[in-house]
């Protein structure tokens, strides 16, 4: 991304493939990013269920939406939808059930 350029982070093309078999909780989603910077992109998982282990975080879901259940550590589930903004840390192993493909601006560290 080259500075004074702007991008229009909701309809910015993704190369969508297929998740690994072994990530696959239900359906059969698929994942895409685009990095902007080096620690700066957007990212996409269409409808269904896949576990993650995540890295350091934060990010600002555009559209869509989504549970985010963590089986470590063990947290509440989180509620995804266009606006909301959450936090993961590096290592959390996290199950994402997308009900509406999710489409979110990440800062990683």
């Amino acid at each position: 991304m080259n500075p004074g350029i702007v991008t229009d982070a909701a309809s910015l093309p993704l190369d969508l493939e297929p998740l690994p078999a072994e990530q696959v909780v239900e359906g059969a989603p698929a994942t895409g990013y685009a990095e902007l910077t080096e620690h700066i992109g957007v990212w996409e998982h269409t409808p269904g269920a896949s576990t993650d282990v995540e890295v350091d975080e934060v990010f600002v879901v555009l559209s869509g939406s989504a549970t985010v259940s963590f089986d470590d550590p063990a947290l509440e589930s989180i509620e995804l939808r266009a606006g909301s903004v959450a936090r993961l840390t590096a290592g959390m192993r996290t199950v994402w059930t997308v009900r509406e493909t999710l489409r979110k601006v990440y800062i990683a560290g």
